[in-house]
């Protein structure tokens, strides 16, 4: 009789959890039901789209026709401007301005870690505000730094000291535009992946360095290596994730500094100014569409690589 009676308690105990997580489930449900319908609106159905357009043929006038893989075999057969000029531009630039940018954010983060509170409140909100208005500080102030006249600053500091003898147009340069970019780049890389690696130091427990010093550590390196970066590695998945799509997303750098899509002679040309070109320019939605779905693989195949590198295992 014990028997039974334990066996029934343990039954109905069962019973009520199972009722508890169904019903604790439909509230999870309910709560997450508006980020779930929001991310399939401007997510989800965005990418199927792109997907099933870049196997036709539209030009945003006509009903698309379907054409099969035509646009990606023209992509890689037949664009000579995507292979000769916007692949090379959009590699050079994704592996400069992205481990760049990426190592100058960790390590002004860490810098601005070991200040007083004070200080390191305004350097942060100083070091990050550029990234907040790249828009209007790289019309306002890097364009009239690297204006091709008289009146831009970088022309005015070399005339003056006799190294060149006329102005010379940096931003229609094709020699010239795409460092320009890169500077620019790297002087805005220190946006919210910079936020959260600083936030990823200041919550590293000091007892964990304590711990490490007493057992035999006995450089910062050594401290930032084996203490710090493992500690921190959700702020440092999220901050590659980040630095990721900004680099490949970045188009309207080199169009905004030059006033030309393409640039001139496609010298600073990206992935994303030539979706651009073909979508809103040619009207040849179809294959800006298969341009899209190549630069959204290739996101995803880095931002793979960051989750092996800085997710968790388990």
């Amino acid at each position: 009789m014990e028997r039974i009676s334990t066996i029934r308690r343990t039954k109905d105990w069962f019973k009520f959890q199972k009722k508890m997580f169904r019903h604790d489930d439909k509230d999870a449900y309910l709560f997450t039901l508006p980020y779930v319908v929001l991310f399939m609106i401007f997510v989800i159905i965005p990418i199927v789209l792109a997907v099933l357009l870049s196997f036709t043929l539209f030009d945003m006038v006509s009903f698309p026709s379907f054409n099969g893989v035509y646009n990606y075999v023209f992509l890689l057969t037949s664009d000579e401007e995507f292979m000769r000029y916007i692949l090379p531009n959009t590699i050079k630039f994704a592996f400069i301005v992205g481990p760049g940018g990426y190592a100058l954010s960790f390590i002004m983060a860490w810098s601005l870690s070991q200040l007083t509170r004070k200080i390191r409140t305004v350097l942060a909100i100083i070091l990050y505000s550029p990234s907040l208005t790249a828009g209007v500080t790289m019309t306002v102030v890097w364009r009239v730094f690297f204006a091709g006249d008289e009146s831009g600053y970088l022309n005015s500091i070399l005339l003056n000291w006799g190294i060149i003898v006329e102005p010379i147009a940096f931003l229609q340069s094709p020699d010239y535009l795409f460092t320009i970019m890169i500077i620019v780049a790297l002087w805005s890389s220190m946006g919210v992946g910079f936020l959260a690696m600083l936030a990823g130091i200041l919550n590293v427990p000091h007892e964990l360095y304590e711990a490490a010093y007493i057992d035999g550590l006995n450089s910062r390196f050594q401290e930032i290596w084996y203490i710090t970066i493992p500690s921190m590695k959700p702020q440092m998945l999220f901050g590659a994730v980040m630095t990721i799509v900004g680099t490949f997303s970045a188009g309207a750098l080199g169009v905004q500094l030059s006033g030309a899509n393409p640039t001139p002679n496609y010298s600073g040309s990206l992935i994303l100014n030539h979706i651009e070109d073909y979508g809103f320019i040619r009207y040849e939605m179809g294959y800006a569409a298969a341009l899209s779905v190549v630069l959204l693989l290739i996101i995803y195949f880095f931002s793979r690589i960051s989750w092996k590198l800085f997710g968790e295992k388990d």
